[in-house]
C-alpha cells in the first residue's frame, strides 16, 4: 500500500495511530501540514462520513493551536464569520469540517460567502483497495477478531468502497462471531454477507 506517515510533530497517541494515510487522503494531510502557506488562515475539510475527517481535524488543531469547527455547514453563519476573522487576526488556523464544500451550503451572509469562496478546500476520498484493506485489518484488530490469512482478501471485492460499508461489514462479522460463539472463517463471512444482502434486498 502506498502510505505516508502523519506529518512530523503531530501529537502522538492512540488517535494518531487510528488515522491511516493512503492515496485517497494523502493530499489533504499534506495540505494541513503546510498550513503556513495557505492563502488565508482557514481551510475547509470535506469527506464522506466515517472517513476520519473529524479525527484529522482534532489532530490538526492539537498540533497548531488552531480552531476546529465540525459540521460547519450546519453551524450558525455568524459563528463561522467571527471564527474566520479571528483566525485571520491571530494567525491561528481555522479548520471547517463538512460533508461538502460551499456553495452547497447556500450561505446567506454576503461577507461570509466571500470569505468562504477564498478558502481552500481539502478533500478526503473513498478508500481505494489498499486503504480499504488496511482499514478492515485495523477494525478487526480493534475488536480482537483474528482473521484467517485469506479472509480479508476474500472480503475486498465483496465490500462497497466506502468507510461506512467497511465498518458495517466488520460490525456484522463481530456480531455473528459473538452470537455463534465461533471464530472468524470464510464460512462465517459468506453466511454473514449473504444475510446482509438479503436484508438489504428486503428493505429495497
Amino acid at each position: 500500500m502506498s502510505q505516508i506517515a502523519l506529518p512530523f510533530d503531530w501529537p502522538a497517541g492512540e488517535t494518531e495511530r487510528d488515522f491511516i494515510v493512503g492515496d485517497s487522503n494523502a493530499d489533504a494531510v499534506r495540505h494541513l501540514d503546510r498550513w503556513g502557506t495557505w492563502p488565508v488562515m482557514a481551510t475547509i475539510l470535506t469527506g464522506p462520513r466515517k472517513s476520519g475527517r473529524s479525527l484529522l481535524g482534532r489532530l490538526f488543531a492539537g498540533r497548531t493551536g488552531g480552531q476546529l469547527i465540525d459540521d460547519a455547514d450546519r453551524r450558525p453563519e455568524e459563528e463561522l464569520f467571527h471564527a474566520w476573522n479571528a483566525a485571520h487576526e491571530t494567525r491561528r488556523p481555522l479548520l471547517l469540517v463538512a460533508d461538502l464544500p460551499p456553495p452547497v451550503w447556500r450561505v446567506r451572509l454576503p461577507d461570509l460567502r466571500s470569505r468562504l469562496a477564498a478558502t481552500p478546500v481539502a478533500a478526503l476520498g473513498d478508500p481505494d483497495e489498499p486503504l480499504a484493506r488496511a482499514l478492515v485489518e485495523k477494525l478487526l484488530a480493534q475488536r480482537n477478531l483474528i482473521a484467517p490469512p485469506d479472509l480479508v482478501a476474500w472480503l475486498m471485492p465483496r465490500i462497497e468502497r466506502s468507510h461506512v460499508a467497511l465498518i458495517r461489514v466488520v460490525d456484522a462479522l463481530d456480531e455473528a462471531s459473538l452470537s455463534q460463539h465461533s471464530r472468524l472463517s470464510l464460512k462465517l463471512a459468506r453466511a454473514t454477507l449473504g444475510a446482509m444482502r438479503s436484508a438489504d434486498e428486503n428493505r429495497a
